[in-house]
This record gives C-alpha cells, sequence and structure tokens, in this order.
C-alpha cells in the first residue's frame, strides 16, 4: 500500500505520524512510505533519515495526499487537509469529531474513511491509542498547573510542593483514568496535596491501592465536586467519555466560589472541554482569565514534548496501521478494536457517540460498508 505522511499545520504541532523507525517497519512489510519534506523536522527527524529508513520524500502536502491510498497524521486533518482526501482513501489519525461539526461535514464530503486513534479499543476494553498522549498530557497537566500558578502568569503565587512550614497546592483531579492518575502521580511526587474524584468506587479502591493513601479518593458527587473545586488551587479536568462531548462538570457560577487566581486545566478539551469556560487555546498563548480563574485549555498539549509523545504514539499504532496497510479496509471489517476505530466511511458517520453529539444520522458499519 502506498502510505503517506503530511506534516502537521496545526498551530505549534511538532509530533510526525510515523518516526524513521516506523517507517522503517513500513518498509519492511512492502509498503512504499511517502513522507512529505520537513514533516519530522519537530522530533529532529531529518529527509535523510526518512530515506535511510526506506522513504520517498515528497516536496509538498498536495503531492502526498495525491499519491496515497492511506494517510497516517497525528491531528485532526485542518480544512485544508480535509479538502485533499478523497473516496476510498484511509485516514488514520486523532479525530475528535464530537465537538467539532465543520470537521465531520467535510470528511463527510470528502468520502473517505477515517479510522479515529481515539476510540480504538483493545481486549481489556482500554483506548491503546489514546492512552500514550493522556499519559503525557496527564503529567504535563501537573507542569502547566506550576507555571499557570506562578504570579507572574497570573496566578496565586504557589510553588507547587510548597517548602518546610509553608502549606503546598492543594490540586483536585476530576477524572480517575489514565489522565488523571498520571496527573495525580506527578502531583504527589512534587509534594502538593491530591484528590482524585472519580464515579466509579472500583476505580476508586484501585487508586487508594496504588497511591497507598498519598492522594485523598472522593466518590463524585455535586456536593463533593463543590467542596473539593472551592478549596483547590489547581482543579484537572480529566474526564473521558469515549468519543462524545466531555460534560460540563464546573459551570461559571462556580468561579465566583474558588479561590481568586485559581487554574483550571481542562485536559478534555479536545472532546470540548469539561468546564463551561473552557475553549481551546494554544501553546503561544496557553491561557486566559474568567472571573478571575486562570484557564489552561491547550488542545495540543502532548505537541509540546513531540520527541517523547511522536515515539509513545508510534510504539502504539505500528500494529493497526500496518494491519491497515496489509489489507486496507478488510482489516476493519476483521478486527473489532479496528472496528471501533471508525468514525467515518463513505459518507457515513459510523460512530454513534459522535453521531449523537453532532445531531447527526448514525450509520451502523455494516450499512455503510454495504
Amino acid at each position: 500500500m502506498k502510505v503517506g505522511v503530511p506534516k502537521e499545520i496545526k498551530a505549534h504541532e511538532y509530533r510526525v505520524g510515523l518516526t524513521p523507525g516506523a517507517v522503517r517497519e513500513y518498509a519492511a512489510a512492502g509498503h512504499r512510505v511517502m513522507i512529505e519534506t520537513n514533516a519530522g523536522a519537530g522530533i529532529g527527524a531529518t529527509d535523510d533519515d526518512y530515506r535511510s529508513a526506506g522513504a520517498a520524500i515528497l516536496d509538498s502536502a498536495v503531492e502526498v495526499f495525491a499519491s496515497s491510498e492511506m494517510i497516517v497524521k497525528v491531528k485532526e486533518p485542518q480544512p485544508s487537509e480535509w479538502s485533499q482526501l478523497r473516496e476510498g482513501q484511509i485516514l488514520f489519525t486523532y479525530l475528535h469529531l464530537a465537538p467539532d461539526p465543520e470537521q465531520a461535514k467535510g470528511l463527510l464530503k470528502s468520502g473517505c474513511t477515517a479510522i479515529a486513534y481515539e476510540t480504538v479499543t483493545d481486549g481489556h476494553g482500554g483506548l491503546p491509542l489514546l492512552a500514550p498522549m493522556s499519559e503525557v498530557a496527564g503529567r504535563l497537566a501537573v507542569e502547566a498547573a506550576g507555571s499557570a500558578l506562578k504570579r507572574s502568569a497570573g496566578g496565586r503565587g504557589l510553588l507547587i510542593g510548597g517548602v518546610p512550614g509553608v502549606q503546598p497546592a492543594r490540586i483536585v483531579v476530576i477524572g480517575g483514568g489514565v489522565v488523571g492518575t498520571h496527573a495525580a502521580r506527578m502531583a504527589a511526587g512534587l509534594g502538593a496535596e491530591v484528590s482524585i474524584i472519580d464515579r466509579s468506587i472500583p476505580r476508586l479502591r484501585e487508586l487508594d491501592e496504588l497511591f497507598e493513601g498519598r492522594v485523598r479518593t472522593r466518590f463524585s458527587t455535586i456536593e463533593a465536586v463543590e467542596e473539593e473545586v472551592f478549596a483547590a488551587d489547581v482543579v484537572i479536568g480529566a474526564v473521558l467519555v469515549p468519543g462524545a462531548s466531555a460534560p460540563k462538570l464546573i459551570r461559571r457560577s462556580m468561579l465566583s466560589s474558588m479561590r481568586k487566581r485559581a487554574v483550571l486545566v481542562d485536559v478534555a478539551i479536545d472532546q470540548g472541554g469539561c468546564f463551561e469556560t473552557s475553549h481551546p487555546t494554544t501553546h503561544a498563548d496557553p491561557t486566559y482569565e474568567v472571573d478571575g480563574i486562570i484557564h489552561y485549555c491547550v488542545a495540543n498539549m502532548p505537541g509540546a514534548v513531540p520527541l517523547t509523545s511522536s515515539q509513545a504514539l508510534n510504539n502504539a499504532t505500528l500494529p493497526f496501521g500496518l494491519a491497515l496497510a496489509n489489507k486496507g479496509f478488510s482489516a476493519v471489517l476483521e478486527n473489532p478494536h479496528l472496528r471501533a476505530g471508525l468514525n467515518v466511511h463513505r459518507g457515513r458517520l459510523t460512530y454513534k457517540a459522535v453521531a449523537d453529539s453532532l445531531g447527526l444520522p448514525f450509520s451502523p458499519i455494516e450499512q455503510a460498508a454495504a
């Protein structure tokens, strides 16, 4: 199969769909890989590195899209990219369609087959292609909070871990999944006072055992959320409803009861955000203030550490990408985990949570593939 990797064009996105090591695996399997020139610059991979791995270097994204049967990316396609997709072409990338109706319409119009990293599953009920970026984002969330807490950034002027004789920052993590667990680990490691809120009692038990009492766990109720949020210096939103828009867990009316210049870090912003006052920001301008509360809502947090992120992502996506390259759309029909990743096929939405969030018709894969 002809596999293409365009350079990412979203603001301050330095990751790359395939590393040279991954290209070597595709080439060894008999596939032709075409890389847009300088696509790997953000991770320090040169065109010569890709040539040595077996790739052909093309001068533009237009050439990559036109000559490829499958496009492998990192972030969701931008308007100039989805307009180049065509029927029968496979797109394998993060999509996050639920809060993005324009992208959904663009993909539907193109007729392409779009498989979303974030909804591919595994045999344990997990999301293996979302997990590595969730791990990175969870850890970065605490670093971002530490920067935003500085008075020069508009924050409360707190050091996360405090110093002897001075109370550390109080950090509340809403959601005990992959993002929340890694955020709590980082925060606790820095010496913060940490609470995790989640709706799953079994998960709270697991977290209690994992952290051996160093992190407070609370079952999610309206009262518990208010008590924790109002006393927090930092709130990290780490909730996930696979494929669907994130629920709004902190309303604007709650901000007035929070500590002034406290920080909200919305890791769920790719799925629309879990705070009512959230809107996407960039690494160039990551924060803004609403009612005296600092908001950090960067929509591609792992893009700040592209070398780590690209390697971790490629480790996870490689087996699935090779399956698609080897068998094409048949791999989706044969593999239930890739099937779960199918969001768009031949002008139809094939993932129910996305269709419901967008208010558009849902087509089961059997109908869409007929």
